[in-house]
């Protein structure tokens, strides 16, 4: 399944684009997009808005990390970091999910 977001600016051009694309391909219209890939959207006067709000918030809900305090870094840029044996092994899979997570976020 392919799938495909389009939009204009003039409802005319729209309709007409809509139409010629039916013809070549099956489609079905679902209506004005609002949200999309974790994206939010909101037509508004003057644009469109996008946001990912509600994608942030799942991912916190996610990894049990809604209570977390916000820090513009998380960490000293300036932290010298080596081997910590004795320290707590960490879940590698959840790691990676979490990294793999924040490829899809900008700026939550």
């Amino acid at each position: 399944m392919l799938m495909t977001v389009f939009g204009a600016s003039n409802e005319a051009l729209c309709k007409k684009f809509s139409s010629s694309m039916q013809d070549e391909f099956e489609m079905s219209k679902m209506g004005e997009l609002t949200f999309f890939l974790g994206l939010q959207v909101k037509k508004m006067k003057h644009g469109t808005f996008q946001c990912q709000t509600k994608y942030c918030i799942e991912l916190l809900n996610k990894f049990n990390m809604e209570k977390c305090k916000e820090a513009l870094t998380p960490m000293a840029t300036s932290t010298y970091l080596d081997l910590d044996e004795k320290g707590k092994s960490i879940d590698e899979s959840k790691y990676r999910s979490m990294i793999g997570s924040l490829l899809y976020s900008n700026a939550c």
